[in-house]
């Protein structure tokens, strides 16, 4: 083999090595500190997305859950008070729920109302969030009492 064709092996593979180091540390990046997205990005992101009303305030009704509560976990007695905003999940400082559990992501899950029912979402975490026994895959409607698992933390739904 030529010392030419060795030195294009070496430095292909030095190429390649940077790109892996590279996508590591992004993808560490987004995991401690969600999606970044420059200010012209999101300008066009609004720019492009049709405007809608906003929904009128709806009546409370007997069933419908008014808080969330931490069951288990270092936060365990903790509650969140339900309003039409999303509540995130996470260990990151701008998440609503901030958890300090070392199997959570920095923006874990996402529970919102979806025409007055609660749904849960994982955010694309590592380690997963489970409704009951089985893990999320997709938005799946709460229920009230329903456990909600992220880590060692366990939330539910309360009236």
């Amino acid at each position: 083999m030529s010392d030419l064709t060795l030195m294009l092996i070496k430095l292909a593979f030095l190429a390649v090595l940077w790109l892996f180091i590279i996508m590591a540390v992004g993808v560490i990046r987004t995991d401690l500190f969600g999606p970044a997205t420059s200010k012209a990005k999101r300008g066009a992101a609004r720019r492009s997305e049709p405007r809608r009303p906003k929904p009128a305030p709806q009546r409370g009704r007997r069933n419908e859950p008014r808080s969330l509560v931490v069951t288990k976990g270092p936060l365990a007695g903790t509650t969140l008070d339900l309003s039409s905003q999303p509540i995130i999940i996470g260990r990151a400082k701008d998440a609503t729920l901030v958890i300090t559990d070392d199997y959570a992501s920095g923006r874990h899950a996402r529970i919102f109302s979806d025409n007055g029912r609660w749904v849960v979402e994982d955010l694309g975490s590592t380690n997963g969030t489970y409704l009951g026994q089985n893990r999320l895959t997709r938005p799946q409607p709460l229920s009230v009492g329903q456990p909600i698992r992220i880590g060692k933390t366990v939330l539910e739904l309360r009236k």
